[in-house]
């Protein structure tokens, strides 16, 4: 998930949930359905009560035959009828054995329990059963090796029409992941500058622009009066593609907002991907102070793990010589950039279970819209992080401990978040589920679903 998607992704003819060419395979019943095995098997339902040594020498083989194949019959189809009523908590474990199967290179073992697993998830049951539909695929992906390509071919579109702000729209509507890290990076901002006459945005995933719409808005009503404002918007050829337009729709848009509420707004855009980003692009100024804002994005710059140049640090040093007066980070509070593969897979089944029993609050298990946004928003992240490896492995994702060291490294200071920002976000939680809750740890503001931490936001000098 990044910030980028907020603007109307869609997917388009994705082939997510059809079926891969996989082998038919016996059930796996031992590793499964041990419950069901031991009702099967016990004393009253095992084969050996359909015969005793009486009826035993009275039947000949053709009749034998004819119960063993009954008995069969019976075991399969409560095999089949369980399988359609898997336990959330034992759904969880069979996905969580086919990943230690994979990771094990137990290929066999992998093919049954795959199989199984097909049979217990759907798009349209419990939170498990539906993120488990996306792991299945990712984990079929890893095993073709054919994850890359599918992660490309559920790159969004962009909707036509009435469907232009649906899907991450409505993501950002129904949950406050988005507008969480907004409202706070915003907010360091706006306080870093309060005093500051000229001041100079550069976004390293501007996207549509419409997070800085509220910025300026509140800066543009200050008491001395409003700054002039100059923003730089990084757009990479993934957020072309995503909004469907040039950088200059975003400019014109800046426009728009800078007539509105009466503030002087310049805009630059510069068409690369982050990590191409050099000093003399950013044009920075003397006499303007320097907000540098990184939104759900970081984490797609390789790191030293990928590449021994360390793209990830390289550009956290490069922000840091440019002397900014403030530098923000939201990102996800997950654990995926150098994990081996069976950690990362729980850490991710674990991270979006969260996210998915979030969005299952906010709209109902038999609605389309929810559907979309779970499989074109969310299920091309999970399919990279489960499947691809190496710098095809884009959703990098790291704690706030491992970003704090990072930017300690590279230089920095933590600027503390006020506590005027703290209420404005506790306040916009309190229109949404009770599950939510604000954390603040280390200098920073974590939000989090129950006992899970998702989101993390954070500023530095």
């Amino acid at each position: 998930m990044d910030s980028s998607h907020l603007l109307g992704y869609s997917v388009t003819n994705s082939s997510l949930l059809s079926k891969s060419s996989f082998p038919t395979t016996p059930p796996l019943s031992h590793l499964l359905l041990g419950p069901l095995n031991e009702a099967v098997n016990s004393p009253n339902l095992s084969l050996s009560t359909h015969f005793n040594s009486d009826t035993d020498s009275a039947l000949n083989d053709s009749q034998q035959l004819v119960e063993v194949t009954r008995a069969e019959k019976r075991h399969k189809s409560m095999e089949e009828a369980s399988l359609q009523s898997i336990p959330s908590s034992t759904l969880k474990q069979l996905l969580i054995l086919c990943a230690k199967a994979m990771s094990e290179n137990k290929m066999k073992d992998f093919d049954q329990l795959i199989d199984k697993a097909r049979s217990a998830v759907s798009i349209s049951g419990e939170p498990i059963q539906r993120l488990g539909a996306y792991l299945v695929e990712g984990l079929v992906a890893r095993k073709e090796k054919s994850g890359n390509n599918i992660y490309h071919a559920l790159r969004c579109k962009q909707p036509a029409g009435t469907e232009l702000l649906s899907y991450m729209q409505m993501l950002y509507e129904i949950c406050p992941y988005f507008k969480f890290g907004y409202m706070a990076a915003n907010g360091a901002i706006a306080e870093a500058c309060r005093n500051e006459d000229r001041i100079h945005i550069i976004d390293f995933q501007i996207a549509q622009g419409t997070q800085w719409t509220t910025l300026l808005q509140a800066l543009a009503a200050r008491p001395s009066g409003a700054p002039h404002v100059r923003i730089t918007g990084i757009d990479d050829p993934v957020s072309k593609y995503a909004r469907g337009e040039e950088l200059e729709a975003v400019g014109e848009s800046l426009s728009k907002i800078s007539k509105k509420f009466d503030i002087e707004v310049e805009f630059h855009g510069i068409p690369v991907f982050a990590p191409d980003v050099t000093r003399d692009m950013l044009d920075v100024r003397p006499g303007e102070a320097l907000a540098v804002n990184f939104p759900l994005q970081l984490h797609h710059t390789a790191d030293e793990s990928v590449d021994v140049t360390n793209p990830r640090d390289e550009l956290l040093r490069l922000v840091k010589s440019l002397s900014p007066k403030v530098t923000t980070l939201v990102e996800q509070e997950s654990n995926t950039n150098t994990t081996h593969f069976f950690n990362r897979f729980i850490e991710t089944l674990d991270y979006y279970l969260a996210m998915f029993e979030s969005i299952d609050v906010a709209l109902p298990r038999t609605s389309k819209e929810r559907i979309n946004v779970e499989q074109h928003c969310l299920a091309r992240d999970i399919v990279n992080i489960v499947s691809c490896e190496g710098k095809e492995r884009v959703e990098r994702h790291e704690l706030f401990g491992k970003w704090r060291s990072r930017f300690t490294m590279a230089g920095f200071v933590q600027y503390p978040l006020s506590s005027y920002v703290n209420s404005i976000i506790r306040n916009l939680l309190n229109r949404y589920s009770e599950n939510y809750s604000l954390v603040e740890k280390d200098g920073a503001m974590l939000l989090a679903w129950k006992n899970r931490n998702l989101i993390s936001a954070s500023a530095w000098y």
